[in-house]
């Protein structure tokens, strides 16, 4: 039995803060460990000592075990906690630290090696019978071979990485002449995200059920199962809703699937927490892999547990025993997960970098919120773009869905583009409500129609009145002398003061007066219409319009207005009636739809291209994504070289279309 006396943590963002919590619920002093862009992250501020790595990107942060090991030692932390992330599968890094005296909260270095690469695991399991899904490896050397693999697995198929997870390093293949770039493309995202490029083959399931059952495991040989989680719902490989209990298992399949993941944990003879994952085809549910970590999703199972997974893991790295299954708790009600990111659902899911402007939760004692960012806190190119978790607890699989959807939908998040109108309406879709899920929900329900502004037109037109409404309460309190005049006043009371935004339904003119009547407010062209205030103020306005009153909150940054109601959220921009110039920028140019590194140019100057065809590939947040040409012609001019790092808009190429005209 060994004792932790302070516990640095190796990790950032949402994932330490998870991990402090749990620090100061159990008295034990811990440390972070930050990079320069991290600063002042409130992660940092919550532990009690924190050390400073310098630098950004990971590999020279967060992945650097040295770096790390010498945080513990100046600090006098005697244990390391990986987190949920790479490290937490790094062998290399676990044996460091036991090389260094310090307790790694996890497996074994020889465990994690014999799971982290899921081709070796994969081959453990066959051999221990547990039902594999039919793989093949990739060979840098027999390309051939590669070719005759993947046509005796058939297509489709999928490319992924064999260190990690999370989605990186995976391509489908759905024919033979993709099948060399697609193998190109997962090694570059695989090293980048898990310093290992090493891929293989996968026969594609085109539209399984993702399953993954909780284990843990002592060093005393006892490993027991803390129930299913679905993790279906899924963009990029990657999972954003996940729930428990599964709608797609019985008694009979539960507890089939349960006691082959105990089977796993006791073949490897492993200790600390884990997450075995399953395919489910139909009643067939295939062995996918192993991590030899916590899963971001583990909040679901400590809702319908009860259970604290971080204290668990850290009383089983002190030598601790596990209950007996038949004492640990049994599940009570369902929980339901939903994970925000940095992203437009409606653009690909491109990462959206910034300031956020704004992060507010909607107030609710029945939803939990693990996040790593506040109100000012910047969203970089370096990390990963995930802004917070948010999961309801309720009796019912329906009363957790309309808990979770009302608090996202209340959330205020100002400043990047998120995901978050999308789960509203995953959550709120009848077929999720009926359990119809699968990890292809979003090629059926495409995520750009599912992640357009939950306000729509006509919200965003009673947004910009709210809007202006609050702009003018805004410049009568800075006026000082007006501050003490009634609202609205004017000395010429008979003519419209207006205000003009842009919306994403198009421009809105606002224009309001207030007579002795009371006010009088249109949008648009049309004849005002009576409206009274109950309130107004720079940051909320208490309007009765068009019979509904309704409370706006309103939050400008320079020229953008936000505003969140009932109806939703919307983002205006207003127009300035008396602009400095133009951009006389095309609007055709090809430019970086975001902030990144160019990791491969596929053209040369004078190439003809297609329409479609991929010019760029750009990597931002760990991940790839291509730029490609939404023109035919000839490139005149690259304006980009391989490893250069190009902020968003910036013009990456000059293509000669077909017509003759020149973009620039």
């Amino acid at each position: 039995m060994r004792e932790i006396g302070k516990l640095l943590v190796a990790n950032r963002g949402e994932i330490a803060r998870r991990i402090f919590r749990s620090c100061r619920e159990l008295g034990l002093p811990s440390v972070a460990v930050f990079s320069e862009p991290d600063r002042g992250e409130p992660f940092v501020r919550e532990a009690d000592e924190a050390v400073p790595l310098g630098g950004a990107a990971p590999s020279e942060t967060y992945l650097d075990g040295a770096a790390l090991v010498a945080a513990a030692r100046c600090t006098g932390a005697d244990a390391v906690h990986p987190g949920y992330g790479f490290l937490a599968e790094s062998p290399a890094f676990a044996r460091r630290c036991g090389d260094a005296g310090l307790l790694f909260v996890g497996p074994s270095p020889e465990v994690i090696a014999a799971m982290g690469s899921k081709t070796l695991a994969k081959t453990r399991m066959e051999k221990a019978g547990v039902p594999v899904v039919p793989s093949a490896p990739v060979s840098e050397e027999d390309r051939a071979g590669v070719l005759e693999a993947a046509a005796t697995l058939g297509y489709p198929l999928l490319v992924k990485a064999s260190a990690g997870g999370g989605g990186k390093g995976m391509r489908v293949v759905r024919a033979p002449e993709e099948l060399s770039s697609a193998i190109a493309s997962a090694q570059r995202e695989a090293l980048a995200a898990f310093g290992d490029d090493a891929v293989f083959l996968e026969r594609y399931l085109e539209a399984p059920r993702h399953v993954e059952i909780q284990i843990f495991g002592d060093s005393h040989g006892r490993v027991v199962h803390l129930h299913e989680r679905e993790c279906s719902i899924q963009r990029r490989y990657q999972k954003i809703i996940e729930e428990s209990p599964s709608l797609a298992l019985d008694a009979a399949l539960r507890a089939e699937m349960s006691a082959a993941a105990v089977a796993v944990g006791e073949a490897l003879g492993y200790e600390g927490a884990r997450t075995v994952e399953f395919l489910l085809d139909e009643e067939r549910f295939f062995f996918l892999e192993v991590n030899t970590r916590l899963q971001v999703e583990h909040p679901v199972t400590e809702s319908i547990t009860g259970l604290d997974l971080v204290q668990l893991q850290l009383e089983v790295a002190q030598g601790a025993p596990l209950p007996r299954q038949e004492e640990l708790p049994a599940p009570r009600g369902h929980a339901i997960e939903a994970r925000l990111y940095a992203e437009d659902p409606c653009n690909d899911f491109l990462p959206s970098t910034g300031t956020v402007h704004r992060f507010e939760p909607a107030v609710s004692p029945k939803v939990r919120m693990d996040s790593g960012i506040e109100s000012g806190s910047t969203v970089g190119i370096h990390y990963d773009p995930l802004l917070a978790k948010l999961v309801a607890h309720a009796p019912t699989r329906s009363a957790a869905a309309g808990r979770l959807s009302a608090a996202l939908a209340g959330l205020r998040v100002h400043g990047l583009r998120t995901n978050r109108d999308l789960l509203v309406r995953i959550l709120r879709h009848p077929e999720f409500l009926a359990g119809k899920t699968d990890t292809h929900f979003l090629a059926r329900h495409p995520a750009a129609v599912l992640g357009a502004p939950l306000a729509d037109a006509d919200a965003d037109r009673v947004h910009a009145a709210a809007a202006a409404l609050a702009h003018q309460a805004r410049r009568r309190s800075a006026a000082g002398v007006l501050a003490s005049l009634p609202s609205g006043w004017r000395n010429n009371p008979t003519a419209f003061q207006e205000s003009e935004y842009e919306a994403p339904s198009g421009r809105l003119r606002v224009g309001y007066r207030f007579t002795r009547t009371g006010l009088q407010l249109r949008v648009g062209e049309g004849e005002a219409s009576p409206a009274r205030l109950a309130s107004d103020g720079a940051d909320a306005v208490d309007l009765e319009w068009e019979g509904v009153r309704r409370r706006y909150a309103v939050h400008r940054e320079g020229p953008i207005h936000y505003v969140d109601s009932a109806l939703g959220a919307s983002v205006l921009r207003e127009v300035d009636r008396f602009p400095d110039g133009v951009d006389e920028r095309d609007a055709s140019s090809l430019v970086a739809p975001m902030p990144g590194v160019v990791r491969e140019v596929r053209v040369a100057v004078g190439d003809r291209v297609e329409v479609g065809q991929v010019l760029l590939i750009l990597e931002a947040m760990k991940m790839e994504h291509e730029v490609t040409a939404d023109s035919g012609g000839r490139i005149v001019e690259l304006r980009a070289r391989e490893g250069e790092q190009v902020e968003a808009g910036r013009v990456l190429a000059v293509i000669e279309e077909n017509s003759g005209t020149v973009r620039a």
